[in-house]
Order: C-alpha cells, then sequence, then structure tokens
C-alpha cells in the first residue's frame, strides 16, 4: 500500500543549523527537504500522532552547525530526540498526555563553563487533558506544563496557566522569555538562568480589548509585539522591567504611576508604552522579528508579507502570494527565510529583496470555503491512466498531482482572478471532468449573482499535448443550458465526445471540431454541441458512457435512459429508482450499471442491461463509486455510524474507521473485499493503472497492475492493490532524493542505500513490492527487492564472496 498527501503547514517548520535543510511537520512524520533543490531528502519516523513541534538544537560554535540534533513533540503524547543526519532516533520520553507545542528555552541559553556541573535540560509543554465539568460532562483544557528532559519526566505539581483555549508556545530567540495568547490576553514568562525542577517562573499579563492571535518577542530588547483578529498590531516596550529585572526598584523607578505615564497600556499593565500598526484587514497570522531588531514582520489572510520599519513605521512589501499566510521562519543565514502558506506551499525567500527562490508544494487541502458553497466532493477526478489526480482550490486553479511520486505536476488557472481575502465567495469551479487518455479536460465555473444581477455558468472545455498537463483552453460556452447548472460531465470511451446534463430536464452532447486528427495538432481544436436531449422533462442528473461509447446511459431522476450517442435517439430505458440517481457507471464491459441515490431511501444497485432490470441493490449511504475501465470490477464507498480507529485496516471483523470500501464484481452480490477507512465523509475513489516507483526512482519490475486510490477529505491518500489479501505498507517520497552528500549517508549505506528489514516468516506481497515493518527503509542496491533472497542468506554469500578460496595440496 502506497500513502502520501500530507500537509507542509500543519506546524511552523525548522531550519538545520547550516541553513542547508529544512525541516518541516508532514502528519506523523518529519520530512526533511534541502533548500537548494526543494526536494525530500530524509524522513524522521517513529510518531504514532501528529507531529506538532520539531525545535532544532542551535550551535553555538562554527564548527557546531555540522551537528544535526533536534527535538520533536506529537499528539501521542511522546518528545523524541533525534539525530537527523542519519536520521536516527536517539531518544525518546513518553509524558502520556497529547502534546500540542514545545518549547525548549535552555537550547537558546549561552554555553557555561566547562568546570560548571550542566544542569538538567527542560521543556515547556502545551498539552490536551481532558477535566470532568459540572453536571458529568468532559471538556478538553490545555495546560502548560513542564517537563524535565533530562529526566524524561513531567515535573509534577507544575502547571504555569491553564486555559479552554489553544495554547501555542512562543519562546524568544535569546530563550529567556516565553508566552502565549489567551484570548484578550498575553501570558508572558521569564526563564530562570539556572532552571530546576522547583524554579518559580515570574510572569506578567498585558491586556488587550480583541482576541489576540500570535505574538512575537524583540531578540534584544524588552519590546513585545501582537496581533489581533481585527488585522492590528500592538507593540509594547519596555515590557517587565518592573516584575521581571532583578534591581527593579533601582532600573524602573517611578516608572509605573498612572496612565498618563503609559499611554496604552491596560489594566495597569506593566510596560513604558503601547502603540498600535494597523495596516491588515483581517487576522494576523504571521508576526516575527528580523534578527537585528529593526524590522516587523507580519502576514494574515491577504496573502500579503509586510515588513515594518519599528522605528519609523515605514512599510514594504512582498504581494501577491496567492494565499493567506500561516509562518514566518528565519535561519542562520541572514539571506535565507521561509514562509508557510495556507495552500500547503512553502517559500524559500531570499533576504532582505524577499524574492521567492524555491517553492515547496504539497497537495492542494480540503477548502472549508469550496465546502461551504457546495459541500461535494466533483472537483477532484482521477487520471486513471497516469496516476494522477485533479484537485480544484480556492484560488479558481486546478492542480495536477502524482500520486506515485507524491509531487504536483502541474496547475492550471481556471479563472484568471487574484487572491482575495473577503468572505464572501462570488465564483466557484463547480465540477471537473477528464477524458480517458487524459488530453481534454472540462470544467464547469459559477458566478454568483449579485444582488440578483450578474449570475453566470460558463463550460470550457482544454486541451493539452504533452504529459506534464499544460493545458490550454480550446473553448469557452456561457449558460450551456440556458439558466440551469451543470449536474454532471461524462467523456467518451474511445472519441473526443463529452455530454453534460442539467437539472433543467436536458442533455447536451458535445463533440470536438476537429475530432480526427493527431493528438498533437488538438490544443487549437473548438468544441460544438452536436445534439440536445431530454425524457419527459425530468431533470437529468447523470450520464455515463458504455465500454465501447455505443450506448450513453443517462439518468431522469428516478429513471435510466439509454440513447445512441451519435444518432441521439433513446434506445430503450431501465427501471425506477426509489429516490432520485446521484451517480451513474458502466461496469468495464460487463454490461451492468451501477447506480447511486441519496436521500432517507440511499442505496446502491446494480442493473443488468440485458434483462433492462435491477440485479441487485443495497441500502448503503454512498460516498463514492468507481469502476474498472476492462474489467467487471467496482468500488463503492460507505459511511459508516461512529468514527473509531486508525487510519485503514483489511481485517472485516473488527469496525475500524467511519466508512468502509466495498469491493465487488458485477454479477455478484457478495463483496470480493473489505476495507475500513477513516475520513470517509467527502473522501474520493477510484482505480489507477500504473507501476508505482520505488524510493530509488526506479519501478518494482511488474507489468501495470490495477489499484486502488482512497483520498481522504483531509486529502491524505492511498493507494493498494485490491485483489491482494496481503496489504502491506510502502513508503515513497516527494521526488527523487538528493545526492548523497546531502542526505549525510556513509560507507555500505553511501554505495548501496540502507538495508532494507526483511521479514521471514511473512511472505512478502505478490503484487506491490512493500516492507512489512513499521518502519520503511529503502531498497538494496539498485534493483526491485522483491528479486532478492532473504537477509540470511544474502549476508552469508555476500561474506563468502569476500573469502578467498585456497586451493587444494596434493
Amino acid at each position: 500500500m502506497i500513502t502520501g498527501g500530507r500537509s507542509l503547514i500543519s506546524s511552523q517548520p525548522a531550519f538545520s543549523n547550516d541553513a542547508k535543510k529544512l525541516l518541516v511537520c508532514t502528519g506523523n512524520t518529519v520530512s526533511i527537504f534541502s533548500t537548494s533543490t526543494g526536494l525530500q531528502i530524509a524522513e524522521l519516523e517513529g510518531h504514532r500522532g501528529l507531529v506538532t513541534s520539531v525545535v532544532v538544537v542551535p550551535s553555538t560554535t562554527p564548527a557546531g552547525k555540522l551537528l544535526c540534533y533536534c527535538w520533536t513533540s506529537s499528539e501521542d503524547g511522546t518528545i523524541k530526540y533525534w539525530d537527523f543526519s542519519v536520521p536516527e532516533l536517539m531518544r525518546s520520553i513518553d509524558v502520556k498526555l497529547p502534546i500540542h507545542s514545545m518549547v525548549i528555552p535552555g537550547l537558546s541559553s549561552q554555553p557555561r563553563e566547562s568546570s560548571e556541573k550542566p544542569s538538567d535540560l527542560f521543556g515547556y509543554v502545551s498539552v490536551i487533558v481532558l477535566k470532568e465539568q459540572l453536571g458529568g460532562s468532559c471538556a478538553l483544557w490545555w495546560q502548560i506544563r513542564k517537563c524535565n528532559l533530562t529526566k524524561s519526566t513531567l515535573v509534577g505539581g507544575v502547571t504555569l496557566a491553564e486555559s479552554k483555549n489553544t495554547l501555542s508556545i512562543t519562546l524568544s530567540c535569546s530563550g529567556r522569555y516565553m508566552g502565549v495568547c489567551d484570548k484578550r490576553k498575553l501570558r508572558i514568562w521569564e526563564i530562570p538562568t539556572k532552571d530546576s525542577d522547583h524554579s518559580v517562573l515570574q510572569n506578567i499579563r498585558l491586556h488587550h480589548t480583541k482576541t489576540l492571535s500570535t505574538l512575537a518577542f524583540h531578540p534584544t530588547d524588552r519590546i513585545v509585539s501582537a496581533g489581533d483578529e481585527t488585522g492590528r498590531i500592538l507593540i509594547w516596550r519596555g515590557v517587565g522591567e518592573h516584575n521581571f529585572s532583578p534591581g527593579n526598584k533601582q532600573r524602573s523607578g517611578g516608572l509605573m504611576k498612572d496612565m498618563e505615564e503609559n499611554p496604552g497600556v491596560r489594566d495597569k499593565d506593566e510596560a513604558d508604552i503601547c502603540t498600535t500598526r494597523h495596516w491588515h484587514s483581517a487576522e494576523v497570522k504571521v508576526l516575527f522579528f528580523s534578527s537585528d531588531g529593526a524590522y516587523l514582520y507580519s502576514g494574515g489572510k491577504e496573502g500579503v508579507l509586510v515588513v515594518w520599519q519599528l522605528d519609523t513605521g515605514k512599510q514594504k512589501f512582498l504581494p501577491r502570494i496567492g494565499s493567506p499566510l500561516l509562518y514566518f521562519t528565519i535561519s542562520s543565514d541572514p539571506s535565507l527565510s521561509s514562509i508557510s502558506c495556507a495552500d500547503n506551499r512553502i517559500h524559500l525567500l531570499k533576504m532582505p529583496s524577499m524574492e521567492v527562490s524555491r517553492s515547496i508544494q504539497g497537495i492542494k487541502l480540503r477548502s472549508m470555503v469550496l465546502d461551504i458553497s457546495d459541500g461535494s466532493s466533483e472537483g477532484i477526478v482521477f487520471d486513471s491512466a497516469t496516476g494522477l489526480v485533479a484537485i480544484r482550490s480556492e484560488n479558481y486553479c486546478i492542480q495536477f498531482y502524482s500520486l506515485f511520486d507524491d509531487r504536483e505536476v502541474s496547475e492550471v488557472q481556471v479563472c484568471e482572478r487574484s487572491h482575495q481575502p473577503a468572505d464572501e465567495v462570488t465564483v466557484v469551479v463547480d465540477l471537473v471532468a477528464l477524458s480517458p487518455e487524459g488530453s481534454i479536460m472540462i470544467t464547469v465555473e459559477t458566478r454568483f449573482a449579485e444582488e440578483g444581477i450578474g449570475g453566470l455558468v460558463s463550460l470550457k472545455f482544454w486541451s493539452c499535448s504533452s504529459s506534464n498537463k499544460d493545458f490550454s483552453l480550446s473553448t469557452v460556452v456561457y449558460e450551456p443550458h440556458r439558466d440551469s447548472g451543470i449536474s454532471s460531465i461524462a467523456f467518451h470511451p474511445l472519441r473526443h465526445m463529452a455530454v453534460t446534463t442539467s437539472r433543467g430536464a436536458d442533455f447536451k452532447v458535445w463533440i470536438s471540431s476537429q475530432e480526427m486528427q493527431q493528438k498533437d495538432q488538438m490544443q487549437n481544436a473548438g468544441w460544438t454541441c452536436h445534439s440536445v436531449g431530454s425524457y419527459k422533462k425530468k431533470p437529468m442528473t447523470a450520464a455515463a458512457f458504455s465500454g465501447d461509447g455505443s450506448v450513453l446511459a443517462v439518468a431522469a431522476e428516478r429513471v435510466i435512459t439509454l440513447w445512441d450517442p451519435e444518432r441521439n435517439i433513446l434506445v430503450a430505458t431501465v427501471g425506477e429508482s426509489l429516490e432520485p440517481i446521484s451517480s451513474l457507471a458502466f461496469i468495464g464491459k460487463s454490461g451492468y450499471v451501477v447506480t447511486t441515490s441519496q436521500g432517507s431511501k440511499a442505496q446502491v444497485s446494480v442493473w443488468s442491461m440485458s434483462k433492462l432490470s435491477v440485479s441487485w441493490s443495497y441500502k448503503l449511504k454512498i460516498e463514492a463509486v468507481t469502476c474498472a475501465m476492462d474489467d467487471s470490477l467496482f468500488a463503492i464507498l460507505a459511511l459508516l455510524p461512529k468514527p473509531v480507529g486508525p487510519l485503514m485496516s483489511n481485517e472485516a471483523t473488527t469496525l475500524d474507521g467511519d466508512g468502509v470500501i466495498l469491493l465487488f464484481r458485477a454479477a455478484d452480490h457478495v463483496p470480493v473485499g473489505i476495507w475500513f477507512v477513516r475520513k470517509a465523509k467527502g473522501a474520493s475513489l477510484a482505480f489507477i493503472r500504473g507501476s508505482p516507483k520505488l524510493e530509488d526512482g526506479v519501478t518494482d519490475g511488474r507489468s501495470v497492475q490495477l489499484l486502488l486510490a482512497y483520498l481522504s477529505i483531509d486529502h491524505e491518500y492511498m493507494l493498494f492493490d485490491p485483489l491482494d489479501s496481503h496489504t502491506h505498507i510502502h513508503k515513497i517520497s516527494r521526488g527523487n532524493f538528493a545526492d548523497l552528500e546531502e542526505t549525510g549517508r556513509f560507507g555500505y549505506a553511501s554505495l548501496y542505500g540502507d538495508l532494507p528489514d526483511f521479514s521471514l516468516e511473512r511472505k512478502q506481497a505478490p503484487s506491490i513490492t512493500s516492507v512489512p515493518s513499521e518502519r520503511y527503509w529503502e531498497t538494496l542496491f539498485s534493483g526491485p527487492s522483491h528479486n532478492l533472497p532473504p537477509l540470511a542468506k544474502l549476508c552469508s554469500t555476500f561474506l563468502e564472496s569476500l573469502l578467498q578460496k585456497s586451493s587444494a595440496v596434493e
């Protein structure tokens, strides 16, 4: 089983000490990218929950920049210490509570004298606890706890803060202060110079009238900045000079007398002055001081990075980033920084010009805006021939993402509109469809009416002649079905012909005006309407072509109508379902049609085209259905009542997940295979033909095989062989690995790669090359691992080859 499609923006990334690597939290792992190529070069695996923070151990000497150690925290309740140059897990600490964020102030402090006894290292974590409320109900609370990393235990009885709101810890560059945003106030603590289990942390609070979203500490001065939900930026100067400083009476004097001497400071907060900057129109998500403290970086929903000159208030902008900003990270190299965006992209910036030098793009994540606008998953389609998935995004683009390589192939701008931070949605890409060979794409774009004026539906035909999916616009049809929207799109399997259906009681067949030309000339071909059909003025909800293209099936509400697509003649009608048909597909070339319907009597039905009647049906709430092109197999994704369990299980005896994948043969109502999955609501399912690549970039040496792709609502995906009874996990990476010098391998591993963990007791899967252990390793040598003998036999053979055989003495 192949997995991929993880988020790159769940937590803030971190640079290595030499700024040549970027460590990114990606699901249950930490992916390490090269900053020079943007490719993934290594991965830290070991956590069983979402990794929430990564802290690189800083170097205190120039030679120390070669050291590659880091700490990570996870929702699985563990803290791990890594050597990410190998990569290798060094230590693991179990705090037994889900960790939301973590900081380690002791790493940023100055080195001690060699004669001084080293003290314990402490980390401060934001953990999630379940507390019982009045009435017996339970609620989630966030607590700031102290952890002794040297002794691998939480410090008992030390809880710095507790809140019902999410507490994310921010640490100053010097490691002397840390703070959190808690609704309308900031909580700031001073870290003792010599921290211990019994140290008492002094703290202060700064108040505001709006909910605060982020904060930042000045690298040298006692200046704290915070952003709120309205877009304002507050800057407090002289913070904590009375409470934090040892000689506060002499140093602060009569500093905190009244409000007139402390303009902008509220509720007798301990600060000299508070000033406000306001440029952003929405919530401030990014706030960070430059390394010299002269500039303040801010960003938010507008997709613009603003650089403030702290003394003068002058601004500089990096506009048109195209997506809301989430994190800004600096490196030890003053000329390199990174910015994480909400579209699952990380930009590497050249400073101080703020030029984007390289981008790391993940799969487009689930769009809440699109969910609110239509709530469907019709914006996701699969190219079964190449293993690509097309995903619509908020910026009116279609992303083509390789499921085998786990990386973006291309992006097509459907509607020329810049990023707008307004909450009101005016344009939505409703539907996307790809032809069987992947050379033609159809999109449906809807512009909503403003005050009852200006609504428009656009049908666009796109074509490409290359494998990199660089589509060009061929034809635009405005209002193709008069005042009605388009409910579905289907392509002819052999010809450049397509059909669109409408709830306005008609369907239209479209053909290319240059259908007989070669594919490399198709990019200039236009499309015209070939015919129009209807059936008793009933809404047309779905359509599909047969395997040979001779029959067109169109769902007219509850009835299946069969048409001759060339002559537009009604051939027959099939049955009548209990609810309106929502999807329709031919099951390969078997002569069967599968339909799904929603509503109170939701069900999936298989119809025989030879008998023109239903063959069998199940009452299930169907989320997705897919059919194999050249086989009698089809699979459905059905929702289950209660979501529980891990990501996937192929054991049908226990309930694992909120959805189930059922594999059928057309004529048999008994499932061939059953898999329980989670995050099934809004998920997608498709059959894919291809041969996946291994981690060394070569294929597994097998012929093209039939795989089943499952894409969850969070756009995490898995590919597996539906006919294989032993489904193992096989890991892939984003693109090719970098050179061996960057991966930090030595000796045997530098020549042949890491040794795979073979199992002598468990037989390998016959269809997908995989490693049955939980930790994924690279394959041995450059060839496919399934051609190698077991490890025990391989080692003995290898050692014998190094021995010199003596000749027999007569």
